[in-house]
């Protein structure tokens, strides 16, 4: 068979309860709804950390983001910087002879050129390397050159780039790496969208706007489906489509982001299955049939890594020591799902294992719960929109004073959920399951060690 191309459209802060197809019109997805029906959706796919890059960093590398460097969003601390001596995807899929591309988001390091994705295995790429960008007053990198706004809409430009891409692929295979930004905050949408839910009041502002973003969203990858359906190439591409975290929620009245997520508990931020539980819908006619196997198969973002080599037929080379698992045989539908243990944790600034984390071994997942004190940013004074501009990203290094210090309370007892009979993590069992939780306790500390080991070994320099 022809080796595939392959797009991975990765979206950002998007939920379950964000489609139509889930939320019952609520929202307005017709196209992503229609993409569902002809795809193989998985509906317990996993992401590996609750908010942006961490997540990014093992989609592109196959391995947990503790090892890879890149543990939390704060640029201006290197915090979110994807270490030098990871090998990505891309690298893998260049050296193989694929065309490699960038669009949209990227969030792997932005305060110096040595972490720009043309460093990283893209051919090209077209981007912004901070975590969030205004959708009208934008400029972008492109190699050396830098691209401002010209009246549109971002999320119409990055599909507008993608359409281009396809459009100059020559007879090589390609590999396009699609990051919209979309819905991620600032809250901003065009008109015509803005108007479809105005006069909705069982929604907040906030989320008449991020459903208008949404409704942009999904027409945008219409727009791109319908192009590759033109350029001939829908047989024979391997279309992912996925998210990077849960849903942002919070704020109040007007400002309230709340919303209809499934009813999963937590959202962005949280290792309950609302902040790490995604959408992820998989597409290639000419290599996989669409099948039931995604209602049963437990995917972690980690497995994208080799499951897209295995599908190109590309080797992994052996010195990479992977988290992920290769799942391609899985989604053909051509050996039974496993259920891998995996392990989730994330806070501000240096790994605390004391304050959500998560580890999920089969039906059952333990879970130490969050601390409102271990997401604060004392030094959030230091972020700036204005440094995110890429003629800033030289002259603006990273912080390596030491983390401030945040007085954290005592760790709250952890949960213990049977996610079977218990999908919304409803009924702690960890009273009733004393040794379960004392072995998943250990499981959960001999994998945070582990990964940490790693993380000293990176650099932030």
């Amino acid at each position: 068979m022809t080796r595939p191309n392959i797009i991975h459209i990765l979206v950002d802060d998007l939920g379950y309860g964000d489609f139509s197809f889930f939320n019952k019109g609520i929202s307005e997805t017709p196209f992503l709804d229609q993409f569902i029906q002809e795809s193989t959706s998985l509906s317990q796919h996993y992401t590996s950390s609750p908010v942006c890059n961490p997540s990014r960093a093992s989609l592109l590398t196959g391995r947990y983001p503790h090892r890879t460097g890149s543990i939390d969003t704060l640029e201006w601390r290197g915090l979110e910087r994807l270490d030098l001596n990871e090998v990505t995807i891309a690298d893998i899929l260049q050296d193989a002879g694929y065309r490699t591309g960038l669009i949209g988001k990227w969030h792997l390091g932005a305060f110096d050129p040595r972490y720009k994705p043309e460093k990283r295995g893209f051919d090209e790429a077209i981007c912004f390397r901070g975590g969030m960008h205004d959708y009208y007053d934008w400029r972008l990198e492109s190699g050396d050159r830098v691209q401002r706004a010209d009246g549109r809409y971002l999320t119409d430009f990055w599909t507008d780039e993608a359409i281009d891409f396809l459009k100059r692929s020559p007879k090589d295979p390609f590999y396009l790496h699609l990051t919209y930004n979309a819905p991620h905050t600032p809250l901003q949408a065009p008109e015509e969208d803005l108007a479809v839910f105005r006069d909705r009041d069982d929604l907040s502002e906030a989320v008449k706007t991020l459903y208008a973003m949404i409704r942009r969203l999904d027409r945008n990858v219409g727009r791109l489906l319908e192009n590759v359906e033109q350029l001939g190439l829908r047989e024979n591409t391997l279309i992912v489509f996925s998210s990077d975290n849960g849903p942002q929620f919070g704020g109040s009245g007007d400002d309230c982001l709340d919303r209809f997520n499934c009813q999963l508990h937590g959202s962005k931020g949280s290792t309950y299955e609302g902040g790490i539980r995604v959408p992820a819908i998989v597409r290639w006619p000419a290599g996989l049939q669409k099948n039931d196997t995604g209602d049963n198969t437990f995917f972690h973002m980690c497995d994208w890594l080799p499951t897209i080599l295995s599908f190109a037929g590309v080797e992994t080379p052996s010195t990479l020591k992977l988290d992920g698992v290769d799942q391609s045989a899985v989604l053909r539908g051509e050996v039974a799902p496993y259920h891998p243990k995996r392990c989730w944790q994330w806070n501000r600034y240096e790994p605390l294992i004391e304050y959500n984390a998560a580890i999920r071994d089969g039906d059952w997942k333990l879970v130490r719960p969050f601390v409102p004190e271990a997401f604060e940013v004392p030094d959030i004074k230091w972020l700036d929109v204005s440094m995110y501009q890429p003629e800033h990203f030289i002259e603006n290094g990273i912080i390596t004073d030491p983390a401030p210090e945040v007085n954290l309370p005592a760790p709250p007892p952890v949960e213990l959920y049977n996610l079977k009979n218990d999908p919304l993590e409803q009924t702690n069992l960890a009273k009733q399951s004393p040794q379960r939780v004392q072995s998943m306790e250990r499981d959960l500390l001999a994998w945070f060690e582990d990964v940490c080991t790693d993380l000293k070994k990176t650099s932030r320099e």
